[in-house]
């Protein structure tokens, strides 16, 4: 059995804020271990676009909210690493679940936590798509993200389905593979 826990870097400190039994790496049709593969660079869908300006009385953020209910799992990813690069912490906001958004309270604290807890997430420079598993009503979205130094990092994103479209309600880092000796 495997736990995931959040935690929360806001102001210096870090606290633990979230625990959740995510079970085995295996368990609900997982495909087992994961190998290094090569990492594309991402494409045009990859770089954040800024939220059109409302032109109806309806907030930048609002907008984006309704922007983003149709997007797959991938697009909603790959969009957030994307604002990450930007520095559009507002867009990347908008893709976290509201459990993630209940933890955090403003996208200003949210990005101080991705940025001292997930520096490659912060600043990637590529992505790959690996491998989907199903668990309840998560799906697991494996991702290898290479920093800007050329590391190569295997994540694991919690997505659930809502009402406004697929969100993001965690990220894992996973151990590297194990590697013939």
């Amino acid at each position: 059995m495997r736990f995931w826990m959040t935690v929360a870097v806001v102001t210096g400190m870090a606290l633990p804020v979230y625990a959740q039994d995510v079970g085995s790496p295996d368990a609900g049709g997982g495909s087992g271990p994961v190998t290094p593969v090569p990492v594309t660079p991402p494409g045009p869908d990859m770089s954040a676009t800024p939220a059109a300006p409302a032109t109806d009385g309806t907030s930048d953020a609002a907008s984006a909210e309704a922007d983003v209910s149709q997007l797959s799992i991938e697009e909603v990813i790959g969009q957030q690493l994307g604002a990450f690069n930007a520095r559009d912490v507002d867009l990347a906001w908008q893709f976290a679940s509201p459990m993630i958004r209940n933890l955090f309270g403003t996208p200003r604290n949210f990005g101080v936590m991705v940025n001292q807890a997930y520096p490659m997430v912060w600043d990637n420079s590529a992505v790959r798509f690996v491998a989907t598993r199903e668990s309840n009503a998560v799906t697991f979205q494996q991702v290898m993200v290479q920093d800007t130094n050329g590391k190569l990092h295997l994540l694991e994103y919690a997505m659930i389905k809502t009402s406004k479209g697929w969100k993001i309600d965690g990220v894992f880092l996973l151990p590297p593979p194990d590697v013939g000796t």
